[in-house]
């Protein structure tokens, strides 16, 4: 099956959409069962959920930066792993995390689509910087 783009570059879309609000993007990019377990709450969010929250705009991120990004690929699955800081409003109240997530990839209709992703807060360190 020939794909559109690889998975890092699908990963990257994923950031760019949520800084842009693009939520046409979003539903291209998101498998039909996308989950994500929330970075700060550990609750599962829906594709639907997930979708309204960014829409109607109680979800913005004003930043997000994408460091360290891997790909391992496993047939028509890849897992993307990595580190982010990120910052934004959730319903108007500021938020800021800095996390090492998991990005579950699968290939579909000859493009890669986010079947599930999860975050991990990273701690800070004691010396004032993220690991």
């Amino acid at each position: 099956m020939k794909t559109e783009s690889n998975p890092l570059e699908a990963d990257r879309r994923f950031f760019s959409s949520l800084l842009s609000t693009d939520v046409d993007a979003l539903e291209r990019i998101l498998a039909d069962d996308f989950l994500m377990i929330d970075v700060m709450s550990g609750s599962e969010v829906s594709r639907a959920a997930f979708l309204e929250l960014v829409g109607s705009g109680q979800l913005e991120f004003e930043a997000i930066e994408p460091a360290d990004g891997r790909v391992r690929l496993h047939g028509t699955t890849a897992i993307v792993t990595g580190r982010t800081r990120i910052a934004g409003r959730l319903s108007g109240t500021p938020f800021s995390a800095s996390s090492r997530y998991t990005h579950v990839f699968v290939e579909q209709e000859g493009r890669w689509r986010l079947a599930a992703a999860q975050g991990t807060p990273i701690a800070p360190d004691p010396n004032g910087s993220a690991g």
